[in-house]
């Protein structure tokens, strides 16, 4: 990496930003919370940035785009995208972290997050948009199992964004393209490896979602993430990777060995920061069945009654952190999947 982009990178994220965005003869911008700011006001030129795509091993003539980590001199571990825009050499890094917040730390529901990572065997899925902190609750899921318990952990990501260090577990951590060609590949893999607990990091096909619950069938526990919003939305992502001549086998594999989900969202808080806001859905009883059928209205109703802890709706998380002040009414209302049901229930009515 050159001095130029190095000393940015540096300063960026000992600053706590998240993400560093360069392009050439563009001043550079980095990401803090959710919004974008200005570091300085000196634009980047091309040599600088055509330094950095060496530095990366890629051609900037004949490379389109590239995911890969990096090392800075410093020693510190970078997942980097490659990219043009309109023709101009791009960048966006990203700090890959080797300090791991705890659940409690990150607000996450620690008591539901750590039954659902103490099973034997099953698939957990975390959910979210881009940017909503599902590799970082994945994380700490991890790292509260690595803390509490003696299990062999397999890791398969694009890139990897944290680095763990054994404690009680023990981790293989394999990333894309580094290390495998594919997910699937790795999924197959992992499984002659003598895993207890499998993260792959997105589901982002049939092969992958099928292997998944066969892994879990077979008796390993697997932690995923998909991109979609909210539970119901999330289990119908996931059903619709399947084949039509498939899907009933594998929502039968789905419904019997779908341990729950969690859906999360990032959202600025009243007093500055982030609030992770979540919904979650444990499988049991009633919904394997709901599961099986693809009656995804009954499951929605089924987190919203919040007779049971274990499953907790987003309007309804939105409403208690209004209600105690942790966000602005107009931010939980414009969050809320429907904002009728959130001035319902704001004014008291279930």
């Amino acid at each position: 990496m050159n001095d130029v982009i190095d000393r940015l990178a540096d300063e960026a994220f000992q600053s706590g930003a998240t993400d560093l965005f360069l392009c050439e003869d563009t001043v550079p911008r980095v990401r803090v919370d959710s919004g974008i700011r200005i570091p300085e006001e000196s634009p980047l030129s091309r040599e600088n940035l055509e330094e950095f795509w060496l530095s990366c091993h890629a051609d900037p003539e004949t490379t389109q785009e590239k995911d890969i980590s990096h090392v800075t001199p410093a020693g510190h571990r970078l997942r980097v995208n490659l990219y043009k825009s309109l023709g101009q050499l791009a960048a966006v890094l990203r700090p890959i972290k080797d300090s791991i917040p705890s659940l409690a730390e990150l607000g996450a529901p620690s008591e539901v997050l750590t039954q659902w990572v103490s099973r034997p065997a099953g698939l957990v899925l975390i959910t979210g948009p881009t940017g909503s902190g599902k590799s970082t609750t994945l994380a700490s899921s991890l790292q509260w199992v690595n803390d509490n318990q003696a299990r062999h952990i397999v890791t398969i990501e694009d890139p990897i964004e944290y680095l763990f260090e054994n404690n009680q577990s023990y981790f293989s951590q394999r990333e894309l393209h580094a290390d495998t060609p594919s997910f699937s590949s790795a999924l197959r893999a992992s499984l002659r490896q003598s895993p207890d607990i499998i993260l792959v990091g997105e589901i982002r096909d049939e092969e992958t979602a099928k292997i998944c619950l066969q892994a879990a069938e077979t008796g390993h526990l697997v932690l995923a993430t998909l991109h979609s919003s909210g539970v119901a939305d999330s289990l119908e992502r996931l059903t619709n990777l399947f084949q039509s001549g498939e899907r009933d086998g594998l929502l039968k594999l789905l419904s019997q060995h779908l341990i729950g989900v969690l859906s999360q969202l990032l959202l600025p808080r009243h007093d500055g920061g982030l609030l992770l806001a979540v919904e979650h859905l444990q499988n049991e009883a009633a919904t394997r069945s709901w599961i099986k059928e693809s009656n995804l209205a009954e499951i929605s109703d089924h987190i919203n009654r919040g007779d049971n802890p274990v499953n907790c709706s987003f309007v309804r998380f939105l409403v208690a952190a209004t209600q105690q002040g942790y966000l602005d009414h107009s931010v939980a209302r414009q969050a809320a999947p429907n904002a009728q049901d959130f001035d319902r229930m704001m004014s008291g009515i279930s």
